[in-house]
């Protein structure tokens, strides 16, 4: 049996144990293993390897020695409950022990989890397990978690009352982290919110979300942003303490500006615009760009991306001028703009 899109989600929460085996297979290692991980967790519950009802062989020890596979299956465990065998990075050497593991499997015995990379069509490892009338496959392909997984990932973390709004910034952080780093961030977030009472809010997702961004870069960024000049010239001094390049700094400006054209010029207005961005742009941080972009306006953000650009190209030149008092004048200039003329 194949399982395709959410029934991939559905069924390694809460696996049948009535089936001897479940193939999970994809190019990404860490979706891979999270998988595996979950699926292993939901036969077998949590201590079982202190219990003896989990067994992990590695997929190359099986072609040196077929039999320990149908041994560690047949095994009685001197514990009671549901048992696991898990066979990591198989591979179709390991096909053969596997296929005989399963035609003599019989109910009460340790369930069978294949955890393997990329597979082909012509696999030996697919050929095995998708025809099976028993065995189940589970491909996990690189597409983002969907709502209801990371509903589930919440709800592990203890965490329940989430409103829509916070909900919206999770899943635009969902599709922007590798999954390991998404939840750990869960993690991080449900630790956080341990014994409050009070709804996740998009400002908490803010802050505990994993920085992309140098933080004092962004501060000076949005200081010109908002034209902000009377505390432009200490987080310079900030900055040019930390030895940050000018040319690393005008990129992130560059950035940072386009984005804000991408939001004012976007039809469905501002919001729309950041929307699409990504990485994603979410919380707090989601609301003052969206007030920078309706202050700038389009043209405006297109004159102050032109300069950019040239600055940028002269950076980037052989030109003598000192480079950091180059960028510094220039970001200056956009700081100083009047209001009403952006």
């Amino acid at each position: 049996m194949i399982l395709k899109g959410a029934e991939i989600g559905h069924y390694l929460a809460r696996p049948d144990p009535t089936r001897p085996a479940l193939l999970i297979h994809g190019q990404d290692a860490m979706r891979v293993a999270l998988k595996r991980a979950e699926a292993t967790k939901a036969l077998v519950g949590e201590g079982a390897e202190e219990e003896m009802r989990l067994t992990r062989i590695p997929g190359g020890d099986l072609r040196r020695d077929p039999a320990t596979l149908l041994d560690a299956v047949k095994a009685v465990g001197f514990f009671p409950g549901q048992r696991v065998v898990l066979v990591d990075d198989a591979t179709d050497a390991a096909a053969p022990a596997i296929a005989a593991a399963i035609s003599e499997w019989r109910s009460g015995d340790a369930v069978i989890v294949v955890a393997a990379g990329a597979l082909n069509k012509s696999s030996a490892l697919r050929k095995l397990f998708e025809p099976h009338p028993a065995a189940v496959t589970a491909p996990i392909y690189d597409d983002p978690p969907g709502e209801d997984e990371v509903g589930r990932w919440l709800r592990d973390a203890g965490l329940r009352e989430i409103p829509r709004e916070s909900m919206r910034d999770l899943m635009a952080l969902a599709r922007a982290l590798d999954p390991g780093d998404f939840r750990q961030t869960v993690e991080k977030i449900g630790l956080y919110k341990h014994g409050d009472p009070e709804p996740l809010s998009p400002a908490e997702i803010a802050a505990l979300a994993p920085a992309t961004i140098e933080a004092e870069v962004d501060d000076l960024i949005d200081c010109v942003a908002e034209g902000r000049a009377r505390e432009f010239g200490k987080l310079m001094r900030r900055i040019e303490g930390q030895g940050i390049a000018p040319v690393t700094l005008c990129i992130a400006a560059l950035r940072h500006f386009r984005a804000l054209h991408t939001a004012a010029s976007d039809p469905g207005g501002p919001g729309a615009g950041l929307a699409r961005l990504r990485p994603p742009v979410f919380g707090p941080r989601r609301d003052r760009m969206i007030r920078q972009a309706q202050d700038w306006g389009m043209r405006a953000l297109e004159d102050a991306i032109h300069q950019l650009i040239e600055t940028d190209l002269v950076l980037r030149s052989s030109s003598r001028a000192p480079a950091m008092a180059l960028m510094e004048r220039m970001l200056l200039r956009l700081c100083m703009m009047p209001r009403g003329v952006r």
